[in-house]
């Protein structure tokens, strides 16, 4: 049964797999071990992040929150999958888990997310969730999941937009060499909510309204051996006061104009005759729809003409032609000669507009090969893009993780000697601020308790783990980025906007980021930081957590080493709220190799 929120019923995910199973086994055995320590209803919050833009760029899309309030809104472990858990975890598992188990749900939850649609940077939050320790936990997997495809495909669908130029049409063709039917419909939405105007998949647009395109195939056009196929060869006219009885004959007529035609000057011979019955045929089913792949036979010297010839049949009764594809080939050179038959027609037979013939590629298209188009010039009006943009032919993964920042009100910290791991810990909030010419400056995380950014006062900007790189910045206009999405089944939170809406918010965020952001090669960074204080507190934190080394003599040296030690005070209480535990309120640190302070 589909829960209710806000007044809005939330169905379950799109994908009916995606179930409270959908998740690593580690999920639930850490879900017991909680339970046998009495900690799984302990109050914990996670930050959902990734750590490094993808595709070499400097900006990703967010996208997949949707599905994640769906999935917890509806999330409820039914009696036969109780019973695999069971089968699946330890016998010496007591049964009062199970009987747990039973009635878990997110009632007790809380979601906090950036909008769907928002271009977002690294370390920042893109949700952060809030709950009883094991649920929570068993949550972690499922929205990895529902997030870092969904993110990463319509990143790179921004990134082909991005190139292609606003001007073009992008069309989605990618369905079948998509990883199976799930990765097939999720990129058709995300594709589209990263700009892309329409798909070639029919279930996808059913599903999500996304507009649909498709003609026909090489296959279709091979099919036909001679127009003499054709048996019903009439016409009525686009508004019904006519019909020509022999549309086939009116195609032949239109074909031996162009090949005589003195403006054309002899370009055009002869034709396949199998193509010209196979356009003409599809013109007579779609006759205010007709677009024709060109390329089956040869592009210039049959594809275009016998396009050219059923387009003006189809114009003396009233009809618009839709355009041609081109599947390839020169594909930069293809377009421009053909635009200039196609100019070359409208002038001298006097039909308005046909010199702006829809012009449509495809042929395994990519990033590269849409800016290399660019350069070389061209004049296709809309890219039909496959393989490259639903599998993210160019980068796997986007890495999203999901680390626990707090527990019972104090800050929890993940260290690494990669410093790119290490987690910024405590409940946070994060905050957008803009320059005087409307673009994003820089993201800055604060403590939860911390006053906000205000506009026109000056604020420190630090880099969370490199002290040398800080900034003030006077913001012109401050954005608070996390919004509350959900709050148990009755609680206020934001509404979900539909498809249409997410899209026009990516691709309106999109445009007010600075072009050295955006573009392909060498793009700047984007700059995330965190509030002076948080600095500090990440720092003292760190230091308070990290295991205190000691300095050893070399095996041999018969020097002795001085006692070298660093001390630093740490105090119990945490700026942000939260009480560390009592018996690392206080310490020293030692040098126990390279620092990221600068101390050797």
């Amino acid at each position: 049964m589909a829960a209710k929120s806000n007044g809005q019923v939330l169905a379950g995910p799109t994908n009916p797999m995606v179930t409270p199973l959908l998740t690593d086994l580690y999920q639930f055995t850490m879900a017991y071990a909680y339970w046998k320590a009495g900690k799984h209803n302990e109050r914990a919050v996670f930050d959902l992040y990734f750590r490094k833009n993808p595709f070499g760029g400097e900006y990703t899309v967010f996208a997949g929150l949707e599905e994640c309030i769906k999935f917890i809104a509806n999330f409820k472990l039914a009696e036969d999958e109780i019973d695999f858990v069971r089968q699946s975890l330890s016998s010496s598992c007591e049964e009062g888990f199970f009987d747990y188990l039973r009635g878990v749900d997110c009632a007790d939850v809380e979601v906090y997310a950036i909008q769907e649609g928002s271009v977002v940077f690294p370390k920042v939050p893109l949700v952060r969730v809030e709950g009883p320790i094991a649920v929570v936990q068993l949550l972690e997997t499922p929205f990895l999941n529902l997030i870092n495809y969904a993110s990463l495909v319509s990143t790179n669908a921004a990134r082909h937009r991005f190139v292609a130029g606003e001007s073009k049409m992008l069309l989605e063709f990618g369905l079948r060499r998509a990883q199976g039917p799930d990765g097939g419909i999720a990129a058709s939405r995300y594709c589209y909510m990263g700009g892309f105007h329409a798909t070639s998949n029919v279930a996808a647009g059913k599903i999500f309204g996304i507009p649909l395109r498709g003609t026909h195939s090489h296959a279709f056009v091979s099919s036909f051996m001679s127009p003499d196929e054709i048996i019903d060869k009439t016409l009525h006219s686009s508004d019904k006061s006519s019909t020509c009885e022999d549309f086939v004959s009116l195609v032949q007529t239109w074909l031996s104009k162009i090949q005589w035609s003195k403006s054309l000057n002899g370009t055009f011979g002869e034709t396949n005759q199998s193509e010209l019955a196979a356009f003409t045929s599809y013109a007579l089913a779609f006759p205010d729809n007709f677009l024709a792949l060109v390329d089956t036979y040869d592009v210039m010297r049959s594809g275009i003409p016998n396009f050219c010839a059923v387009a003006l049949a189809l114009n003396d009764l009233g009809y618009k032609a839709a355009g041609i594809r081109l599947d390839s080939g020169d594909l930069a050179y293809l377009s421009s000669e053909a635009r200039k038959i196609f100019n070359i027609i409208e002038k001298e037979f006097g039909v308005p507009e046909f010199g702006k013939t829809l012009i449509t590629a495809s042929n395994d298209l990519n990033e590269e090969t849409l800016d290399a188009l660019n350069k070389q010039g061209h004049e296709v009006d809309a890219f039909g893009i496959g393989t490259h943009v639903v599998t993210c032919y160019a980068q796997a993964a986007l890495g999203c993780v999901f680390k626990l920042v707090e527990i019972n009100n104090q800050p929890r910290i993940k260290l690494s000697e990669d410093v790119t791991k290490v987690s910024i810990p405590c409940k946070k909030r994060s905050y957008r601020l803009f320059g005087k010419e409307g673009y994003p400056l820089v993201d800055i995380m604060t403590g939860e308790n911390e006053p906000p950014p205000k506009v026109g006062e000056r604020i420190l900007c630090r880099h969370p783990f490199n002290e040398s790189k800080r900034a003030y910045v006077v913001p012109q206009r401050v954005e608070e980025l996390m919004k509350c999405f959900w709050h148990g089944p009755g609680g206020v939170r934001e509404d979900l906007p539909p498809l249409k809406d997410i899209r026009e918010r990516c691709i309106s965020q999109l445009k007010k980021m600075r072009p050295d952001h955006m573009r392909r090669l060498n793009p700047t960074p984007y700059k995330v930081s965190v509030s002076a204080k948080l600095y500090d507190f990440i720092h003292f934190l760190w230091l308070n957590e990290a295991p205190v080394g000691e300095l050893q003599p070399m095996l041999g040296d018969v020097a002795s080493v001085p006692d070298v030690r660093l001390s630093v005070v740490l105090y119990g209480t945490s700026p942000f709220g939260g009480v560390l535990p009592p018996e690392r309120g206080s310490g020293r640190w030692i040098a126990a190799g390279p620092s990221l302070f600068g101390y050797p």
